[in-house]
């Protein structure tokens, strides 16, 4: 007998059989045979269509139950729709299995199609998604990424110190100056072909070199280390404008807008000099503005104060009428001035301010511009105020109604005698 391949099936009939007494498969598939030959015709003879491949493999399912048998019948079938159901019908004619009585019921007649249409349905979905979510880039990213290698590759090596540099550096009249190697690729990647990298915190005498025949803009990270790296070379090089990266940001991350827009808003060296001694970026800077703080170390040689430009708050007649005030505070013992010294080293670039309580345990973190109204707000429990700034004269009126103890920062533009609060700056640490 001819198999039907099930990929060839477009119908499959299901039917049930009830067998009143225990039969074996073979009965039942010889009376299918025998008692429908003969009853559909000879185009319709299931022996004949079976050998033609237009009817598969009868499939029988018994199972002996209480001296009963029941299952089920199934026939696959590649016969159109009428003729199918016409041998579906023909199945239920049969009424004996050997010496048993038996039922047929059709269930139904499952459309193959149906089931594949299915599955070719949710399969095409799940592609599609998938295809979706990867996506395929289209003609302006393919030439962008393209660019980009380009670009890349376009580093070059520069001076003696063979510094990481863009192709562009002879040509141009101006260069950009960056701390890394990253910085360069960055730059690169937005059309930047004049810049070239310190490689370090060191300027290397390339730079310094470069700065008598270029016109120099330094770039650097916003951050504190690029304050140093900045005083650094403004320090040994002929630099004409310095910009940087926006707070917390660093070369390497910014966006082709944002170096369009730093650059823009660059300023001269002497401006940048300036800035840099007001926002006290290194202990040199701060030297002067802390000794302003330590009167005691300049009354025997006032004419010392006067060569180091001293302000007028470090003058000592203005001191004098306020040593009851100095008096009533409480110096901080060996163990707090190694926790304040702890605190501020982390705070240190990070522009905010630690409140500790009188264990000397961290409270909270809150930004430089919010401390004044953060100290308004309580009237207690606050021992100690650390931040990575200068203490001026709003933070220490708000400490003082918060009852703090200790207030430390960088330096000080208050003098200690004229605060109730007790002022503590680095260098005294």
């Amino acid at each position: 007998m001819g198999k039907i391949s099930p990929v060839a099936s477009k119908y499959i009939i299901n039917s049930t059989i009830e067998i009143d007494g225990i039969v074996d498969r073979p009965d039942v598939i010889g009376a299918v045979f025998g008692q429908t030959e003969g009853l559909l015709g000879d185009d319709l003879e299931l022996r004949e269509l079976q050998r033609s491949g237009r009817i598969g493999r009868i499939e029988v399912n018994l199972e002996p139950r209480g001296g009963k048998s029941s299952g089920a019948i199934i026939i696959p079938s590649s016969l159109d729709k009428a003729e199918t159901s016409v041998i579906a019908a023909a199945l239920e004619i049969i009424q004996r299995i050997g010496p048993c009585n038996a039922k047929v019921k059709v269930i139904n007649i499952e459309d193959v199609r149906i089931s594949k249409r299915q599955f070719v349905i949710e399969r095409a979905k799940e592609l599609l998604r998938n295809m979706m979510d990867t996506g395929s880039p289209d003609s302006q990213e393919l030439m962008e990424e393209v660019i980009n290698s380009v670009r890349v590759m376009e580093v070059t090596e520069y001076g003696r110190d063979r510094l990481p540099a863009g192709p562009g550096i002879e040509d141009s009249e101006e260069v950009i100056v960056v701390e890394g190697r990253a910085d360069v690729v960055c730059l690169l990647k937005n059309g930047f072909k004049n810049v070239i990298a310190m490689n370090g915190t060191q300027v290397p005498p390339t730079i310094s070199e470069l700065s008598k025949k270029k016109d120099i803009v330094v770039f650097v990270d916003g951050d504190r280390g690029g304050n140093l790296i900045l005083k650094e070379v403004l320090a040994v090089a002929e630099v004409d404008f310095v910009t940087k990266a926006p707070d917390g940001k660093e070369v390497e991350e910014l966006t082709k807008k944002e170096i369009h827009k730093a650059l823009r808003s660059r300023i001269t060296a002497e401006q940048a000099k300036l800035e840099l001694a007001a926002m006290n970026t290194s202990e040199s800077i701060r030297k002067p503005m802390i000794a302003s703080v330590r009167p005691q170390d300049r009354r025997p040689v006032p004419g010392q104060m006067q060569r180091r430009d001293a302000p007028p708050m470090r003058e000592a007649p203005r001191m004098a009428p306020r040593p009851p005030v100095a008096s009533a505070k409480k110096a901080p013992s060996s163990e707090e001035r190694e926790k304040f010294e702890s605190v501020l080293t982390d705070l240190i670039g990070t522009r905010g301010a630690c409140l500790l309580d009188e264990k000397l345990t961290v409270l909270g973190k809150v930004p430089l511009a919010e401390l004044p109204s953060t100290l308004s707000s309580v009237t207690s429990g606050i021992y100690a105020v650390v931040l990575d700034e200068s203490i001026d004269q709003n933070v220490v009126l708000a400490a003082e109604k918060a009852n703090v103890k200790h207030l430390i920062g960088m330096d000080s533009k208050v003098k200690p005698v004229d605060a109730r609060v007790n002022i503590i700056t680095s260098a005294e640490l």
